[in-house]
Formats: C-alpha cells, structure tokens, sequence
C-alpha cells in the first residue's frame, strides 16, 4: 500500500485520539453503521483532499465501512496531525499522504498521489484537488463522476469555476448546509480559533483589543468567542449588511486602517487576499499579534510584510516575530495558515459531527441517484439536512415540540385571518 506519513511508530497515540474524538460524534457513528450493512459505496473510488485530524479519520473510517476505496491527502500544510495519519494507515489500512509542516512541493505530490487513484468522486476542503483535477492532470476527469466541498472559500472557487463554463463535473456544497455552516464555521471556528491564538501565544485576551476581520459565519463565532473571554472586539467589513449587524451585535465596526492603530491582536476570516497589508502593518502597535483562521494564507500579505522586515526570529513555536524597519515587532502565527489547526487541533469533534454526516450522506445521495447531475454547484438536499438535525438533538436527549393537525392546516392556508 502506498502511503506518506511522518512515522508509523505514532499509530496508538493517533488511535487512541480517534476513539476519544468518536464519543462525541453520534450522528456519523450512526450512518457508519448503517453503511456497514447496506455497502451504499461498494466499488466507488473516492479521492479526499480534507484536514487530516481525528474527525477526519472518523469520516473515512464511515466511507470505508460502506464500501469505498479511498485515498487520503492533506488540504492545508499545517493541519495534519501526524499520529492520525499514521493509524488511518496502520489500523484502517487507508493511504494517506500528509505531514505536518511539509512544504509546497510535498503538498501538491500528495494531492497527485490521490489522483492517482482515479477517484470517480471527489471530497475537497478548499477546492485544491478540484483545481489541480481541472489544471494539471485534465486526462483524470473522465472518471470522476462527482464531488463534494468543505468550506466557504472552496465553495466560492467552485462557484466561480461554474459561471467561467470550466467545472467538469456536478459537486455538492456542503459548507451551505445549515447543519454545517450555522454550527462548524460558528462555534467550531470560534472555538478553535481562540485556543489556536491562546496556545501560541499565552496571552491574555480579558482587556485586549481584538480585531476580527470578516463578519461572516467564521468572523461571527470567533467575534462571540472573544467577547466570552473579556476582549473588547472591533470587526472590519467590506459588506454594509453584515457591518449592519455587527454594531446591532453590540460590536465596535470601523474601516481596517483604523483599527491596526489601536487593536492588540488580529485575526483575518474573509476568504479574500492581502485583508492586512502593508499600510496596516505600517501603522500597528509594537508587539501586535496577527493571524488568520481563513483557508489559506494569502489573507495577510505575508510576502509585503517580508519587504518591511528588517529582521525575524521563532520566538515561540507558531509565533514569527518580525521587527520592521521602524523598530516595531509583529508577530505572525502559524505562517499566516489556519491558526486552529496550525497551532491547535480544529474544531471539536461534537460539531464535525454534523459536518462529516453531511459529507457522507452527500456522497451517498450523488452515489445512490438514478439519474445523472448536470455540471453545476448543488445545495445539500434539505432533507438531508433537517435528518442531521434531528438525529443530533436525538443524541443529546433533547425532544422539540411537533406541529398539531390544525397548526399544519393554518400555515398552509391563506384566508384564515384575524
């Protein structure tokens, strides 16, 4: 079996963090047993470009069960954790290709390596796969039937590939999901992203002045997240709505250049490029703190940063201190990456949960549908959706109410009036 892993020596810890992380994930345990017994993917070949954390593993031990054969590679640098590729290795006998902290060039053999496979779907986070799928290795597009995507930022690269004509094959937009980005992108990515910030950098956020770029589904959460722990939060937008509701929020809103004036610690969520640049990191304070919880790490200007930095050391691991030619320090963390996953270990495997039962269910129902999908950008079907729902308050021993007969009759009418 190929495959390409750190070390194969930290397959128990790595299983032993998987099993830790499948007790709070219920709803995919559930769909993994019911693949177990009905094979809904039998003979499917199934190229994944995903973090390759516990919950990951959880998904692909789901996919297996129902009959896939898989091939695993990271979608970020930074965010493997090495133990757990190891054991999807050794115990499930999955190839993986992914280590943490591997370069460029190692990056993209990989995501080559599971395109290897021929895969005839697609399970992406970023749309990387997808990309190099429609770019560099078009003669592999013939197998694939269909895919599925992650994230926001994926989704928009999907999208925009869709409106150019250039997307070759129907995929599934997970991240629209209501059972994933209401719930992963808000409370996970808050989270997440507070304890990647914390365990870089050990610094206090009661007091401090913490700027959150993007006011998005992610911005949102960590913006919450924040304010839990005592930082006074300012939010930077481009969109009037969401700006809008940011101050509604209780929030400070102002344009960036203003806010790197004052703010103590930055983190960037739009999914765009060169959010801070070089004007912002002219005028901050000495010592600010700045990183990005968005997909990649184009959101900070890291190349311009580099044009300004007289000197830099690794002062702390994930923490790049950069002093600029006036003197003043930034610190970058995690290499401008996913600070959750650079520094620490993602999202909590209670709301992945939701997150991965849509991509196995998602798979299921492009797999399992008689008719063929038109080459377009698809919601999750709703049903699938509102199933996720209920299964997790279900798991969580919460009961809701249910509409009566005369209830359902009244919202279906249009002449019952005062």
């Amino acid at each position: 079996m190929e495959y390409d892993v750190r070390d194969l020596k930290l397959a128990k810890e790595g299983k032993l963090r998987i099993e830790w992380a499948k007790q709070s994930m219920p709803v995919l345990d559930q769909i993994q047993e019911r693949f177990a017994k009905d094979k809904p993917l039998k003979g499917i070949r199934l190229g994944a470009c995903l973090h390759v954390t516990t919950e990951t593993a959880a998904l692909m031990q789901t996919l297996k069960a129902g009959g896939a054969r898989i091939r695993l590679c990271a979608s970020n640098p930074l965010s493997t954790q090495d133990d757990v590729a190891a054991s999807l290795v050794k115990h499930e006998k999955i190839p993986v290709f992914a280590i943490k902290g591997e370069n460029n060039k190692t990056y993209y053999d990989h995501i080559n390596a599971v395109i290897d496979l021929k895969p005839m779907y697609t399970m992406d986070d970023g749309a990387d796969l997808v990309s190099i799928l429609h770019s560099e290795r078009k003669e592999f597009l013939d197998f694939v039937r269909g895919g599925t995507e992650e994230t926001t930022t994926g989704i928009i690269r999907l999208r925009s590939m869709a409106a150019a004509g250039v997307l070759k094959y129907p995929i599934v937009a997970v991240n629209d999901a209501n059972t994933k980005h209401l719930f992963d992108n808000r409370y996970g990515t808050g989270q997440s992203t507070i304890d990647g910030i914390v365990r870089a950098t050990n610094r206090l956020l009661a007091g401090s002045r913490f700027v959150v770029c993007g006011y998005g589904w992610c911005g949102r959460g960590v913006a919450m997240r924040a304010r839990g722990m005592g930082a006074n939060v300012i939010v930077t937008e481009v969109d009037p709505l969401r700006a809008l509701e940011a101050v509604m929020d209780g929030f400070s809103v102002m344009p960036a250049k203003q806010a790197a004036r004052i703010g103590d610690i930055f983190c960037t969520l739009t999914g765009d490029v060169n959010v801070i640049g070089k004007n912002h990191f002219k005028v901050m304070k000495d010592g600010a703190i700045v990183c990005n919880s968005g997909h990649f790490n184009v959101e900070i200007d890291l190349a311009g940063l580099e044009r300004m930095t007289k000197s830099k050391r690794q002062i702390r691991p994930f923490t790049m201190e950069h002093v600029l030619k006036n003197g003043k320090r930034i610190n970058i963390l995690g290499d401008g990456r996913l600070i959750n996953l650079a520094a620490a270990e993602g999202h909590p495997s209670s709301v992945m949960d939701m997150s991965f039962a849509n991509q196995a269910l998602s798979i299921e129902y492009m797999v399992t549908r008689k008719k063929s999908f038109p080459v377009e950008v698809y919601p999750v079907p709703p049903a699938i959706d509102k199933m996720i729902a209920k299964e997790k308050l279900a798991a969580m021993n919460i009961a809701i109410d249910t509409l009566t007969r005369e209830q359902k009759k009244y919202l279906a009418s249009w002449d019952m009036g005062t």
